[in-house]
Formats: structure tokens, sequence, C-alpha cells
């Protein structure tokens, strides 16, 4: 059930000169951007008319695009949370529904329900069924083929569409997020001439002061094989921690940084959209519908730990990620069908995609990432 007392967040400031230089000491360390796209390296011959391997992109008109307009920061608001008004027996979810767990510990795939047609009891029904099981992939989607506003509008009934700072976007809807690799792109040999593996564990955006909740994914285009996207539960995670353990992290909280994801973008000739932030977060929070703990950090965006020495808060972080990267038995790994919409609860995994395909086949998706509440923890209650 949803927590009862909530404890008051305490801010710890954030030096925004101080961040901006530690961020240009990490772009090479800490961000492993094996899908970093940009203007120069989308082959829009190849995407709009094909090539002599290629077909041309199945949706062009989700095609993404850098344009030179920014926005100002984003404005603290109160978040929904329509999972609380949800009926746990999913009557108008589920009544139809195939449901098959991925795993014992994360995951299910759905056949049976058409996302977009559900009415509000059913959109309510989803936040705490994606809540509860992590991460769900939906088969035999619409979502693709709808008005890309429609698409948005369901979405935004979960909060308000974030703006991603740097990720190109369809031409006149900023707050489609673009996950794309042009066909003919081959250019992974060289991300792994200086990298081992393309993993990159994290939750969306976690450096903005409200990071998002339910999020949706749908594919377009994507490789014969390969490109699939790997999930971690984090409440999990937690649970698995000695009881000791929790309790010191417990009251932790951590700096999360969008300098380094901004001046990477810079440094590759394209686009910052917004001022980029910093904020802080606790390293435990609270789902304020299920109740659950989890862990919240990721290796892109955490930086910190508030009130450690540098070694310090290294040390306990780099337990953390391994913790969380390790951890396979806590792992889903989805694999992408033509017409499916993963849902995710950002606040309780983390994600990673994976560069696994070499042979210049297109990959193509488009992310709704609906923003929420400010992360919170709740007392420790071992």
């Amino acid at each position: 059930m949803a927590p009862g007392l909530i404890e008051t967040v305490v801010d710890h400031p954030v030096d925004t000169k101080a961040e901006a230089v530690h961020a240009r000491d990490q772009i090479d360390s800490t961000n492993k951007e094996a899908f970093a796209q940009s203007a120069k390296t989308t082959d829009y011959e190849a995407e709009l008319k094909g090539s002599a391997k290629h077909p041309p992109a199945k949706y062009p008109h989700y095609l993404p695009y850098w344009d030179d307009v920014t926005y100002p920061p984003l404005e603290p608001f109160e978040a929904v949370q329509p999972g609380n008004d949800a009926d746990p027996s999913f009557p108008n979810l589920l009544a139809m529904a195939n449901i098959k767990d991925m795993t014992a510990n994360i995951g299910a795939e759905v056949t049976g329900v058409q996302l977009s047609k559900l009415n509000k009891a059913g959109k309510d029904e989803l936040a705490l069924f994606v809540a509860q099981r992590k991460v769900v992939a939906f088969r035999d989607q619409d979502f693709a083929d709808l008005p890309i506003q429609a698409a948005l509008d369901f979405a935004q009934y979960y909060g308000p569409s974030h703006i991603h700072q740097a990720s190109g976007a369809p031409k006149g809807f900023p707050r489609v997020h673009l996950v794309h690799r042009s066909a003919n792109d081959t250019t992974s040999a060289d991300f792994f001439q200086e990298r081992t593996n393309s993993i990159t564990w994290h939750s969306d955006v976690t450096f903005e002061m409200q990071p998002p909740s339910t999020t949706f994914l749908y594919v377009l285009d994507n490789p014969t094989a390969g490109g699939d996207t790997l999930f971690a539960n984090l409440a999990v995670a937690y649970q698995r921690l000695s009881p000791e353990f929790q309790k010191r992290l417990h009251g932790l909280k951590a700096v999360h940084s969008g300098h380094e994801q901004a001046a990477a973008s810079k440094a590759r000739g394209s686009i910052v959209r917004r001022t980029p932030v910093s904020n802080v977060h606790p390293v435990v929070r609270t789902h304020p519908v299920t109740g659950e703990k989890a862990l919240f950090v990721n290796p892109q965006f955490t930086r910190r730990i508030v009130g450690f020495k540098k070694e310090e808060s290294d040390y306990l972080l780099k337990f953390l990620y391994d913790h969380i990267a390790l951890c396979a038995d806590l792992q889903c790994r989805i694999k992408w069908e033509p017409k499916t919409v993963v849902v995710w609860d950002n606040r309780v995994t983390a994600h990673s995609a994976i560069l696994d395909w070499q042979d210049g086949q297109r990959r193509h998706l488009a992310r709704l990432t609906p923003q929420a509440e400010r992360p919170f923890e709740t007392p420790f209650e071992g």
C-alpha cells in the first residue's frame, strides 16, 4: 500500500559552477554514449529513400531533427498518482489479457490488450500494474500508427511529458524522445575501439528535480536480431541488501547531474535545449503508490554522495552499481518485435540498451516520458 507518513525532503545546495567543472572532467570517464546521435550522424538520404541494403524508414515522420529552439528551466508541478485510484484486480486492463512472466523477479509480456483504447480506469490500473511488475512489454499495439499527438496525449495522463535536453525529436513534437541509429550506420565498430561493452545502466534523466514515472517506449524499426533492452528491479535490489546496510543507506542523498550529457552533446556539435541542471535525491526512494523502497542511483547521472569524501562516495556508489549490474536474477531482457510498446516505472527500475548488431540495420524507437513527484524517502522500518 502507499506510504503513510512522508518524510520532509531537505534540500542540499548544489554548486552549479563546481558541478559544471566536474562534468567536463567526467565526460570521458563516466558517460558511455553508445547511442549518441546528432544531425551529422543521421543519414537522411538512406532514411527517406532507402539504400542498396536497407529499406526506407517505416515511420519517416518520426525521424529525429535537431532545431535551435531553447526552453526555459522546468518548473515544479504537483504530480498525479493514477495508481492510487486503481482497482488492484485490474478488471479494465487485464480482463481479456494473456500475461506471461518474463522472469521470477521482474517483467511481464502481455497480449490481448490495446493500450490506446483504455478508459480512465484502465489507465489507472496500468500505472499500478507496471509499478508492481516494474516493466511490461505489450505486444500488437497501435501506438506507432497513431497520430503523434494522440500518443502524447495518452502518455500525458501520467504527467507532463519531459523535453529531453539533447535528443532529436520529430518535427513539431519536442516532447518525443527518439532513440535512433540510421540505416548504414556501422559506427559501433568505432565505439568498441574504446570500450569493451555498451552497457549503460540508468534510470531516465534522474538529474531533473522531478524525474519520470510510468514511461513508454515503442518500436518503429529494429534490427532483425539485436538491439534488445535490459531492465533491472531496483526495489528487489534494495531488499537483497542486509538490514544493517539498508539502514546505513537511509538518509543519504546523492547529486545527479545533467551537465555531462549536455557537454557531450555540445562536444559532438549537437544541441542543448536547456541550461543543464543538477539535483539532489535520496539514495533510497519510496514509491508513492506501492510504498516499496528502491535504490535510486545510476552510473550515468549520479555523481557523488552528499557529505562523503570522494573516495568514500566512489567506493559506496561502485558497490551499488556493481550490485545492480551483477544481479542477473533481478533483470530481464526485452526482445523488440514490431508493434511492441514497453511500459516501465522509472522510479523502481534501471535499464540499458544493448549495442550488439553491426550490419547497419536501422534501430528507431520513440519514448514518451511523463514526469512525476520529486523523489522522497520514508523513515527506515527495519
